[in-house]
């Protein structure tokens, strides 16, 4: 079409390429990163905890840090979590609590003053907690007060990831199922050590001063079927709300932290063979070094200059014969 004018600016636009990104950005991008897995690690050796809104009972577990914080929650038919750092927090404190003009430090401060005594039980009288439940994932609404004014806080949770579930929640279960496993085996050992004892005591004339006191014998299959069959219908029958109880709690945080040992065991050995290779190109570039000052020592040796008439040319020195070794009859 005569007259028709192209703009420079869009076809300058599509053949732009992508800027490189700042390396102060970058430098952030990878403290934000190393910071978010950090507050991870640290969740992972925080215990579940049983907690209940309304008539539904769950398990949650919360880490708060100065950049943010990280909840996970369950009702052992789903698991969500959230992860905000401090910069959603903010935004998200001016939507909300619009008359409060604080720091997102004294928001995560306070955040965190109202959900651990919700954790440990103790929900204060003046904050009110409430669940609620979507196919995209679960809101948890929190109401109090700070300063002196109203207070509120949604946590948005999404459906959690199957490796947070099994990092979280499958592997430590497994890992207390070994170990509770053990303890009964060293238990039962300890059991008929006892008994073996108190038998050797009574077949020395020993007597109980208290008949009330005495046991039968230790027998593990008797003790066995007597556990399917009466207390485990009570422990079954108590609820999902006891799947951690004070002692579980404490075994579960032993094993989690025992867990990012072993992690870290790994990214530090990962690290020292990504150096190795490092260590040995910097030794290479000296070696030809040595082969270039041989080969300039042979280089001389043949050009050097013929020796003077005064000077007697030395004999070649003669090989020494190999000695015959003498046997025992030459």
């Amino acid at each position: 079409m005569p007259g028709a004018v192209v703009c420079p600016r869009l076809r300058l636009g599509a053949a732009r390429k992508p800027e490189p990104l700042h390396p102060l950005a970058a430098r952030s991008s990878c403290s934000r990163m190393e910071g978010s897995e950090e507050l991870e690690n640290s969740l992972l050796t925080q215990p579940w905890a049983s907690v209940c809104f309304g008539k539904s009972t769950f398990l949650a577990k919360v880490c708060f840090r100065d950049t943010g914080y990280i909840l996970l929650i369950s009702d052992l038919t789903g698991v969500w979590y959230e992860s905000a750092d401090a910069e959603a927090v903010g935004q998200r404190s001016k939507e909300l609590n619009k008359r409060l003009t604080v720091h997102v430090s004294s928001f995560l401060n306070h955040l965190c003053n109202l959900m651990c005594p919700l954790l440990a039980g103790q929900s204060g009288a003046t904050t009110a907690f409430s669940c609620h439940r979507s196919p995209s994932g679960l809101r948890l609404h929190v109401k109090s007060e700070l300063s002196g004014l109203p207070f509120c806080w949604d946590f948005h949770c999404c459906p959690a990831p199957l490796d947070m579930v099994s990092r979280h929640l499958v592997r430590p279960l497994i890992q207390m199922n070994l170990v509770l496993q053990c303890q009964v085996q060293e238990l039962i050992s300890l059991l008929l050590q006892k008994d073996a004892e108190i038998e050797d005591y009574r077949e020395s004339g020993a007597t109980l001063s208290r008949d009330r006191l005495r046991t039968e014998p230790f027998q593990e299959e008797m003790f066995q079927q007597n556990f399917m069959a009466e207390t485990l219908p009570r422990i079954c029958s108590a609820g999902e709300g006891q799947a951690f109880a004070s002692a579980l709690q404490q075994l579960y945080t032993a094993v989690t932290q025992q867990e990012v040992k072993q992690a870290r065991k790994r990214h530090c050995s990962e690290d020292d063979v990504d150096t190795a290779p490092t260590a040995e190109t910097v030794k290479h570039p000296h070696s030809p070094a040595a082969s270039q000052e041989d080969e300039t020592t042979s280089s001389s040796e043949r050009t050097s200059p013929a020796s003077s008439p005064s000077q007697k040319p030395r004999l070649p020195a003669a090989k020494a014969k190999p000695k015959k070794a003498k046997g025992l009859f030459s």
